[in-house]
């Protein structure tokens, strides 16, 4: 039977309540909290965020092995290395990307850092309160980063072009991320970028459990398919919408049933 509106807000606002909790499931977002200053929050997030494919078990060994390397003071250990020189001794491969790719990744960050100050400040320039969503800023930021480097073609799985059209699930976490504010999310960018501007992490988590709630028919998992669930969502919290994301993805990894 198809749920009405009010029966879907009800389920949506349930399995909120309930994942909202720390470590309420298996995630890769709580071993950030190993980081103390918001700054290193901040970079482990967004280096977390663009290895996060695969399965959780697998993402959390490898960044266990990234932050076992850099140590706790994150923002230290980048600005005071050398990524110009190759690497040859570690051997930080995950899935499609290299180790070279790895040290790419510290290589656009540390310039940005030098450049801008933050990763926040990176995305705030190209973001604007006029937008009707966070894709052009997203764009900015992605295009930005990448051209603090020459990037080899897996480097550009880690860090997407926007205008590629795929959902850019891992950029759009990391906002989610910054964004936000709960239990979860930490929201330190939230006074800068509304979360009602935010766009969904679609996964294919997202993407099952959302239409078998019959939250949207595109049969496409690409960013049209992200901005049509955000706004599907946004029925249900027009200022939150990116709020149901935990659960709808956790649903799915967990193999509940709903």
């Amino acid at each position: 039977m198809k749920l009405t509106a009010s029966k879907i807000k009800q389920l949506l606002d349930s399995l909120y309540a309930e994942y909202n909790i720390f470590s309420s499931s298996s995630d890769p977002n709580w071993d950030l909290r190993r980081f103390k200053s918001k700054s290193d929050i901040e970079l482990a997030a967004f280096i977390v965020s663009c290895y996060s494919y695969g399965n959780v078990a697998s993402i959390n060994s490898f960044t266990e092995s990234i932050f076992n390397y850099t140590g706790k003071n994150l923002t230290n250990f980048i600005n005071a290395s050398d990524f110009s020189v190759p690497h040859r001794d570690t051997n930080f491969y995950y899935r499609f990307n290299s180790n070279t790719d790895f040290f790419l990744l510290l290589s656009a960050i540390k310039s940005a850092l030098n450049q801008y100050g933050s990763l926040k400040n990176v995305f705030l320039e190209g973001y604007s309160e006029t937008q009707e969503n966070i894709i052009p800023a997203l764009n900015h930021f992605s295009e930005k980063l990448r051209s603090f480097v020459k990037p080899t073609k897996s480097f550009e799985y880690l860090i997407p072009p926007v205008t590629r059209n795929s959902t850019c699930k891992r950029l759009n976490l990391f906002l989610r991320w910054m964004v936000r504010k709960d239990n979860i999310d930490f929201g330190f960018w939230g006074r800068e970028v509304s979360p009602s501007k935010l766009i969904v992490p679609v996964d294919t988590h997202v993407y099952k459990v959302a239409q078998k709630l019959g939250l949207i028919n595109r049969k496409s998992c690409d960013m049209k398919f992200a901005v049509g669930l955000t706004n599907k969502l946004k029925l249900f919290d027009p200022e939150d919408p990116v709020k149901y994301d935990f659960a709808l993805c956790h649903l799915g990894i967990d193999k509940k049933n709903f």
